[in-house]
């Protein structure tokens, strides 16, 4: 087996600003605050502020992107160990929460991230086995190591 070795990797994307009304940035109310993910070969993601900032509640947000990334992060390990280990996952589906906090001067920052995902097993698997592995996956994951808050994990099982 060939020893694994350390790589850089690069990520694109482009941010355009979508929100300019006409006035551009005349004042704080003249624009809006609306923007485009685009990554090549990939569909575009709309995206707006959060609401409590002005935003548009039905498009994703910085904050709404990052919990995703990290839920689908820890999904991702957790698949692969499982894999790994012989639990049989049949379905996975999580509902995150993140806890933000805002200073007076409108600095804010993730105090934290709790994922909560409900995990089907094949008949056979074992929940606690299953649950052993999320302990690993912090250690592993590439956005959960890169935030400078906790992330921690309250799983739910159904064994078919």
């Amino acid at each position: 087996m060939a020893k694994a070795t350390a790589q850089q990797h690069d990520y694109t994307a482009q941010v355009t600003w979508t929100g300019n009304t006409g006035a551009g940035t005349a004042h704080y109310r003249a624009y809006q605050r609306r923007w485009q993910v685009q990554t090549p070969g990939k569909p575009v993601i709309e995206c707006s502020n959060d609401p409590m900032l002005g935003g548009d509640p039905t498009l994703h947000n910085p904050e709404d992107m990052l919990l995703a990334a990290l839920s689908a992060c820890h999904m991702l390990w957790f698949l692969h160990l499982a894999s790994e280990a012989g639990v049989v996952v049949t379905s996975y589906s999580d509902n995150p929460i993140g806890v933000g906090y805002c200073e007076p001067n409108g600095a804010g920052r993730f105090l934290s991230a709790t994922l909560h995902p409900e995990i089907t097993l094949a008949s056979g698997s074992d929940p606690a086995a299953a649950d052993a592995l999320h302990a690993r996956i912090h250690d592993v994951c590439f956005i959960a190591r890169s935030v400078a808050f906790p992330v921690t994990c309250s799983a739910t099982y159904v064994v078919e």
